[in-house]
């Protein structure tokens, strides 16, 4: 289904050794070598700078890296779907899950949505949280992945070209360090965010966050608005490592182990609630009807 020698490839820049992807392989440094000669002669492009600290990326080697995790997950996942089309099990709802886009609700409402529909099954697909990921996984739904549970506006909906139920309003919360000076509260005003830096999405990502945007640069310009690009992991590590403050969601309180996620006093929101095809299955339909009957 897809080059094998994409496998060592990942291997082999994990390890950043030629020697350890081998250990990890159970086979020979040089078998690992050649298949790596092998790959880069295959596409025309290098993808290992050799240095004597070791192995390093080169641009190609991280756009490369970057994709093949989600080439073999797919690929995975499409023997997967054709075993299922063979044993005309249609009543598989795969959800996907990444630590930005938990599935924690649905787990809690389950056994209630089986009660509606007892034929109804579901299946776990965790991804990695990469804007690629994202943009591929929300504009294909229904092939890999059914639903994928998260926050949404309207105009994301529009962007990402997939359709949404709204689940519940979640309120914006504010991460911190566990070391931050804030981390002692239990709840925040927004005065306490003066002096900070504090990272939202930027403007036109959601008219949500952008409500807060406005009412911050108007009303309180003691605190430092900072843009970024993505909700993933590296935000949530710069968070940590900066002392600066993420606007966060409840629901993302076990994303990272040394963060806190505190409520504020303020009347800021957002939607929550699952992302799907706009042309849903008629299994996927029934799920979505049971999930609202209830939430409901």
């Amino acid at each position: 289904m897809y080059n094998p020698q994409l496998e060592t490839f990942l291997r082999v820049a994990d390890a950043g050794s030629f020697n350890k992807a081998a250990e990890e392989a159970y086979i020979t440094a040089t078998a690992v070598i050649k298949q790596i000669n092998l790959l880069e002669d295959s596409i025309g492009v290098k993808l290992f700078e050799r240095t004597h600290r070791g192995l390093i990326l080169t641009k190609a080697g991280k756009s490369l890296y970057q994709d093949a995790k989600y080439i073999i997950q797919y690929c995975k996942d499409s023997v997967t779907r054709a075993k299922n089309a063979m044993q005309e099990d249609n009543a598989v709802i795969r959800i996907g899950t990444s630590p930005m886009t938990p599935a924690q609700l649905l787990m809690q409402i389950w056994p209630q949505i089986q009660e509606q529909c007892p034929d109804l099954k579901f299946q776990i697909v965790p991804y990695e949280n990469t804007p690629e990921n994202a943009r591929e996984i929300l504009a294909n739904l229904g092939k890999n992945i059914d639903v994928v549970g998260g926050i949404f506006d309207e105009t994301m909906l529009d962007l990402r070209r997939c359709a949404g139920l709204e689940l519940s309003r979640e309120p914006f919360c504010c991460a911190v360090s566990i070391h931050h000076r804030l981390a002692g509260k239990d709840k925040l005003q927004i005065q306490d965010l003066y002096g900070e830096n504090l990272l939202l999405m930027h403007r036109d990502w959601s008219h949500y966050v952008d409500q807060l945007r406005d009412d911050i640069w108007r009303n309180h310009p003691k605190i430092q608005v900072v843009d970024f690009d993505f909700y993933n992991m590296d935000i949530f590590n710069r968070c940590e490592n900066s002392y600066d403050v993420l606007l966060a969601i409840p629901g993302w309180a076990n994303v990272h182990p040394l963060l806190k996620v505190i409520p504020v006093e303020w009347d800021y929101s957002i939607p929550y609630g699952l992302l799907y095809s706009p042309h849903p299955s008629e299994s996927v339909k029934r799920f979505l009807s049971a999930t609202k009957s209830v939430v409901k």
